[in-house]
């Protein structure tokens, strides 16, 4: 079973620059977007073997997330507890696993907005927990957040910075702790140089001076089952690209 996720950076304008070809061309069985800034009904959408869930933010053309999925799932969870005003959390359920995709808000300069993201770290934790309990969790999206030195091309002029704190470092390391594995870092740990976004300032992804801030998170009993994770730095229309899960279950 495949999986995609993609920060897309508004899918009206990611339309226009081969979405819908690059999504065929990949074939997954789910495809997760972030940054939608969208409402439903905004945007067509040419994938006819998907269906489609989306989680708009209540401002308009700002952030939301969306799920196209190849099968109908038990249910549908649009955000969660205490976070219903951005649409940055999206829960499909399915028979054995459930499927949660999430951009994670940024901290912003100065770090202006990092209480109210280090609120939302413990909460989405403590909701992914909760799920585990009863099956597991495939979590994917932007986290904006890259957890070592070796995510990004610059970490030393980066420290500190929103997506390179101790802070966001240390809950996602919390995050890890509770029983979650990286799928990029489990089946290569040592791999330099692959990013998932590159500021559109200075030339950053033509130097690949780029950081990787985009992920998919199991749940330790799935950590097996990886059969790949994949970074598709050659795809463009975003200033992220897509990352991919292999499963096999």
């Amino acid at each position: 079973m495949r999986f995609i996720s993609w920060n897309v950076n508004g899918l009206r304008a990611c339309l226009k620059k081969g979405f819908e070809e690059s999504m065929r061309a990949l074939d997954a069985d789910f495809i997760c977007i972030q940054e939608t800034k969208m409402q439903p009904g905004q945007a067509e959408v040419d994938l006819p073997d998907y269906v489609e869930f989306y989680c708009s933010a209540e401002k308009k053309g700002y952030s939301g997330t969306a799920i196209f999925a190849r099968k109908e799932p038990l249910s549908v969870t649009y955000n969660f507890e205490g976070h219903t005003d951005e649409g940055r959390g999206l829960l499909l359920e399915y028979p054995d696993f459930y499927l949660m995709n999430v951009y994670v808000p940024n901290a912003q300069d100065g770090l202006k907005r990092i209480d109210y993201r280090m609120k939302w770290e413990d909460d989405l934790r403590a909701y992914l927990t909760k799920l585990d309990s009863v099956k597991p969790v495939i979590l994917c999206g932007d986290l904006n957040v890259a957890h070592n030195e070796i995510d990004l091309k610059n970490p030393g002029p980066n420290r500190g910075n929103a997506g390179f704190s101790d802070e966001e470092r240390g809950k996602m390391t919390e995050l890890l702790d509770a029983g979650f594995v990286d799928t990029f870092r489990y089946k290569y740990p040592d791999v330099t140089g692959v990013y998932s976004w590159w500021s559109y300032r200075f030339n950053a992804r033509k130097n690949n001076a780029g950081w990787r801030i985009d992920y998919f998170i199991v749940s330790d009993r799935l950590k097996d089952k990886i059969v790949d994770a994949k970074i598709h730095t050659e795809i463009m229309g975003s200033d992220h690209c897509p990352v991919e899960l292999e499963l096999d279950i």
